[in-house]
This record gives structure tokens, sequence and C-alpha cells, in this order.
């Protein structure tokens, strides 16, 4: 069996597509979202957040959380 060659995009345009049809949209995009690999540095962002941070101070701030809300 021959079948013709495609590039990548266009493959995976046909898989959404078919996924989509097979699955629907929110299942497609529940699919599709495990393999996000998302963006910028977690590692860098929380040393910078938290830099001036106490452990007192966290845990004071962690104590005051209305979790009711």
């Amino acid at each position: 069996m021959i079948t013709e060659t495609k590039n990548l995009s266009e493959i995976t345009q046909q898989a959404i597509e078919i996924l989509f049809k097979e699955v629907g949209i929110s299942n497609t995009i529940r699919f599709l979202n495990q393999f996000s690999m998302g963006y910028g540095n977690y590692t860098e962002e929380r040393r910078d957040l938290f830099e001036d941070l106490t452990m007192e101070q966290f845990l004071s701030e962690m104590e005051n959380l209305d979790l009711d809300k």
C-alpha cells in the first residue's frame, strides 16, 4: 500500500480532526492538554517569588488563609 507522505503539521491537523469527530471537543482538549509542555522556569520563578519570605512569614500567611472562600 502506497500512501502520500505528509508533513508533520498536516498529520497533526488530521489527527486532531479525527479525535474531535470520535470523542468530541472537550475530550479532545483534555487529551491534548496532557502533552502541554507549559512555559517558563518554575524553579527560578519560585525562587524569585519567595526570595524575601521567611519560614515564619510563610507559616503565618498559611494560618491566615480563609479556605472557606
